[in-house]
């Protein structure tokens, strides 16, 4: 009975273990088409999104209105944010695209500084987000994962967490104008 026990336990640590693994962004690089951040976010784009707790329940939608321009390695994303209760948001990122396919990124929420990195049609990003909650703000992370499905759309899936405990998901579609 002990020794069973012992290797439910095993088997149940190696599940949760295996629940935190990370894709790998490697396994992307050879998929088309390839995502060049510069391109895509050129000109006007909008996006519709969602948030979802931990449960799966939706309990926010938004569209955004995005005006990218660059020169050279230098960028900026102004994205104004329309909720579903009517609430709008502005967020203006500054981007720069480094060697090796890696970017990173500030905007006035941010904390610190996003970074980045491109392979094949995915943009894997990282960073933290002062996120206004009830009058009081917090810092949490996201994880987010960009593909690009070909030159006009590409679909966004972010994992949202404080602490290192999950509090939801955001899921974007972009489509380039």
């Amino acid at each position: 009975m002990k020794r069973r026990l012992v290797l439910m336990a095993g088997a149940a640590a190696a599940a949760g273990l295996s629940g935190c693994a990370s894709q790998n962004l490697d396994a992307y690089a050879g998929q088309r088409p390839e995502l060049d951040l510069r391109r895509y976010f050129e000109g006007r784009l909008t996006a519709h999104g969602l948030f979802q707790d931990r449960s799966g329940q939706v309990v926010r939608r938004f569209t955004v209105a995005m005006e990218g321009r660059w020169d050279g390695d230098q960028g900026v994303l102004d994205e104004v944010f329309t909720y579903s209760d009517g609430r709008t948001e502005r967020r203006v990122w500054r981007l720069t695209r480094l060697a090796d396919g890696r970017y990173s990124g500030r905007a006035d929420d941010v904390v610190g500084e996003a970074r980045g990195q491109v392979r094949g049609n995915a943009l894997h990003w990282r960073y933290t987000l002062r996120l206004p909650v009830d009058g009081r703000t917090y810092d949490v992370q996201f994880d987010d994962w960009m593909y690009l499905m070909d030159e006009r759309v590409m679909l966004n899936k972010a994992v949202m967490s404080k602490f290192g405990i999950r509090l939801g998901e955001v899921t974007l579609t972009f489509l380039k104008h």
